[in-house]
């Protein structure tokens, strides 16, 4: 369980980035979302300890971020940050995602064990010789959260995962988020993609100016003012209101809507 109490954070221009948040999460799909300057990538790297609380306290596991390193809160919670090319500096995919292993101490042959699992999960299992920058968008995506996997935290964070990717790309990242909630990892998923909210989330929470102004259900969420936050209804909803039907998560949720189940 991960557990924010009271959390706020100022920078050292008096900036108040966060203000008395709590917060729990466990095994489930969580989306952090909110406009621009809300506190979102703020509040996300308090979860691993990349910042730590001016006041209030967050606890991984029951360890408490001010008394842990980043190494050591990285091996619960990984964090893979929006641009994952600025994460690789090693010749090959083996070897970019055995970095993180190799710097815990263990034997050649478990590194190589995370290594062969950690590409397997997003399907890079045969990538091991290829350089990480000749890889696709969604490539690099799927190896940066192999890296972190190779750490076998318990907890993910994915800072907009699919931004900047194309259909197929965001597609295969998706099945791979699918897959890693199925194998029992927590994710908080922090986008401004309210499509990727829609189809993933399980949890909305809405930071505004450093403040959470909502936390709840997926159906809720979307019952706000989105505008509001600068964010937007996706089209299936827009689509399922015009034609009086309620809120639905997929297309075929819309289609038995509107023909019923025994079409």
């Amino acid at each position: 369980m991960i557990e924010v109490k009271n959390l706020w954070h100022i920078y050292e221009n008096k900036k108040e980035a966060l203000r008395g948040i709590d917060f729990k999460m466990g095994e489930e799909i969580a989306a952090l979302v909110g406009p621009n300057g809300s506190g979102k990538t703020t509040f996300a790297k308090h979860l691993n300890g990349l910042l730590k609380p001016t006041r209030g306290e967050v606890l991984v596991d029951g360890m408490r971020t001010t008394e842990h390193t980043v190494a050591e809160l990285s091996m619960v919670v990984g964090y893979v940050f929006q641009n994952p090319e600025h994460m690789f500096f090693e010749e090959n995919v083996f070897n970019e995602v055995a970095f993180g292993p190799k710097n815990l101490g263990l034997s050649e042959s478990e590194v190589e064990e995370r290594v062969r699992w950690a590409l397997e999960s997003v399907n890079l299992q045969e990538y091991d010789d290829r350089t990480p920058y000749s890889l696709s968008g969604g490539e690099k995506q799927r190896l940066a959260i192999a890296c972190v996997l190779a750490m076998k935290p318990k907890y993910l964070i994915l800072d907009e995962p699919t931004t900047g990717l194309d259909a197929r790309s965001s597609r295969s990242v998706v099945k791979v988020i699918k897959k890693l909630r199925e194998e029992g990892h927590g994710i908080l998923l922090i986008t401004h993609d309210m499509e990727l909210v829609l189809e993933l989330a399980e949890r909305v929470v809405l930071l505004n100016d450093g403040r959470k102004v909502f936390d709840g259900s997926v159906e809720e969420f979307f019952s706000l003012p989105l505008h509001d936050y600068r964010l937007e209804k996706p089209e299936l909803l827009r689509v399922s209101e015009r034609l009086g039907v309620g809120f639905v998560k997929s297309v075929s949720d819309l289609v038995r809507a509107i023909v019923g189940d025994g079409v």
